[in-house]
């Protein structure tokens, strides 16, 4: 016989005003059901719906409510709140009905932003060592973890547990961060005040182990704390670009291990130079303002060179430069590389949307005095209605207003520098504040 059904989610106003509805529908099995609040009923079942990552009986078992044990309707609110505190819930709400069996309640969740978890310095162990610790533990992880909630602190005890097997003493933190390599965001954990310090680097490949400029900066890295990011940020920030100078455009850096030696590491960096490409040409569409022949005077290659990735990420920087002396402030280019492995050649395919060429509007100052202004004025090389020139405006703060200050008794800290594009009627009104 069913006594009473009743939905709830977090909010205790939300509970209230569902239970007076209720009650105003059917107040005999209201009453029934509010006699049952007054003390505890017997758990017959919980089930969880609404999750496409975990199944029901994983999140039931994470609440702690087992079926057949006694609880009462705060004991289910306090299911629901803790649910939605965990971190892999965005939302979390909950129905039951009493039976003759006992409660039946259902949580109802909504499955929350998941991003990659990273160990930043655990070289003790593997990361497969550090996710079987954490899935051994926890049963709600699945090889990802939540932006924030309870789970997280969770995770760091776990492995601070882990670590305590090795006889490491030391404090797991958490924090979601930025990759520097590849921008995408990361649940870090991080082990606070350890003493490993990094003994050695050991490259995978001959060129990092000879090349001198990489070689001269392994300081950065041999005789500080142990770090995965600060490896990684090192591969990316100094041996990357000298393999796209030698023309390995496809250059792949393995995850760093490392093989402990009394209290520092030895660090083993994989690298895959991949192919030494040359240079086959680019292509290029959706330009209007600039020609393919005159784009073609801005790429220092031709067939056959050496396609030193260091110099094309420069023609890049070359064809926004000249599109932006012609008024193109919006300019973007979206360059697709095209490779042929077997025969080792790299081309481009370039989308140039230019967006509107825009002319000078307004030049706004601010923090002068009245000669000032007036010097400045007189100094500036737009006029109003002009083709809006970036390599002209560039080159005045630069050099012009020092040229127009020049014997006068003026001094300045900073100039706080602001474009104010108006895209509907191309104009751009330049704001100078001389602080």
């Amino acid at each position: 016989m069913n006594r009473g059904f009743s939905f709830c989610a977090r909010g205790a106003a939300l509970c209230l005003a569902s239970s007076m509805i209720f009650a105003a529908l059917f107040p005999h099995t209201a009453r029934a059901r509010d006699k049952a609040q007054a003390g505890t009923s017997r758990l017959a079942a919980i089930e969880v719906t609404g999750s496409s990552r975990f199944r029901s009986e994983q999140i039931a078992a994470a609440t702690g409510l087992r079926a057949g044990a006694d609880v009462t309707t705060d004991d289910l609110q306090k299911t629901a709140n803790d649910l939605a505190q965990l971190g892999p819930f965005s939302k979390v709400e909950y129905r039951y009905a009493s039976t003759d069996a006992g409660v039946r309640v259902e949580y109802q969740v909504t499955d929350a932003p998941e991003v990659p978890v990273w160990f930043d310095n655990f070289p003790w162990f593997t990361d497969e060592e550090l996710n079987a610790a954490i899935k051994n533990s926890i049963p709600l992880f699945d090889g990802a973890a939540p932006e924030h909630g309870t789970l997280l602190d969770a995770m760091s005890s776990a492995l601070g547990a882990l670590l305590s097997t090795r006889g490491v003493n030391a404090r797991v933190s958490h924090a979601l961060v930025t990759a520097a390599v590849t921008g995408q965001q990361v649940q870090q954990f991080h082990v606070e005040d350890t003493s490993v310090k990094i003994a050695a680097i050991e490259f995978g490949d001959a060129l990092a182990r000879s090349e001198r400029g990489i070689q001269m900066r392994l300081s950065d890295l041999v005789g500080q704390p142990f770090s995965r990011t600060a490896i990684e940020l090192f591969e990316f920030e100094q041996v990357r670009p000298v393999y796209l100078s030698h023309g390995f455009l496809r250059v792949r850096f393995g995850a760093p291990s490392a093989r402990m030696s009394g209290g520092s590491v030895t660090v083993a960096a994989p690298v895959d130079p991949g192919p030494n490409f040359t240079w086959s040409g680019v292509t290029w569409k959706g330009n209007s303002a600039i020609g393919v022949l005159e784009l073609g005077t801005l790429v220092p290659f031709r067939e056959g060179d050496p396609a030193d990735g260091t110099k094309i990420e420069g023609v890049w920087e070359t064809v926004r430069k000249a599109y932006m002396r012609l008024g193109y402030l919006d300019i973007s280019l979206n360059p697709t590389p095209q490779f042929d492995e077997a025969a080792h050649r790299a081309g481009y395919s370039v989308s140039v949307t230019e967006g509107p060429q825009y002319h000078m509007g307004k030049l706004v100052l601010t923090g002068l005095s009245i000669d000032g202004e007036r010097r400045i004025r007189a100094a500036w090389k737009i006029p109003p209605g002009a083709v809006f020139d970036a390599g002209v405006y560039d080159e005045f703060l630069e050099n012009g207003v020092k040229q127009a200050f020049a014997g006068f008794p003026f001094h300045y800290e900073k100039i706080g520098r602001f474009l104010q594009q108006d895209p509907k009627t191309a104009t751009v009104d330049v704001l100078l504040d001389f602080q």
